[in-house]
């Protein structure tokens, strides 16, 4: 995912969960807002909770994998994903497919609000 792509300043997370418009799952909270620049961007957080610094780090790196193959960047929302503690007990397949569930919760919820997005 290009740096271009990411949310990393602290501002800006606070500013799209404050929203408090999010979808969640045992493995995720994924929140969204309408995007504000030209370009859809993504922010990953993973809590201390996780462990320490280098599970922490391979986790984002891994969400990270799982947004380029997922998302479209073709989307009309910034989102920021927050990782849970459930996460390290599955396996990579499953943690993909939780992921890619919370995000076509958010198209959907996001049509049946009547924004228009690209479909999957």
């Amino acid at each position: 995912m290009k740096k271009a792509l990411r949310i990393k300043d602290n501002r800006e997370f606070q500013s799209i969960i404050q929203t408090k418009k999010f979808v969640s799952s045992s493995f995720y909270s994924l929140y969204y807002v309408d995007k504000k620049d030209k370009v859809p961007r993504v922010g990953i957080s993973s809590p201390t909770k996780l462990g320490n610094a280098v599970i922490r780090n391979k986790v984002r790196r891994q969400v990270r994998t799982m947004v380029q193959n997922i998302y479209s960047f073709e989307e009309d929302f910034d989102s920021v994903i927050i990782v849970k503690k459930k996460y390290l007990d599955q396996t990579y397949e499953e943690n993909y497919d939780q992921l890619k569930s919370a995000y076509k919760k958010v198209i959907m919820r996001r049509k049946r609000e009547g924004v228009s997005n690209e479909s999957i």
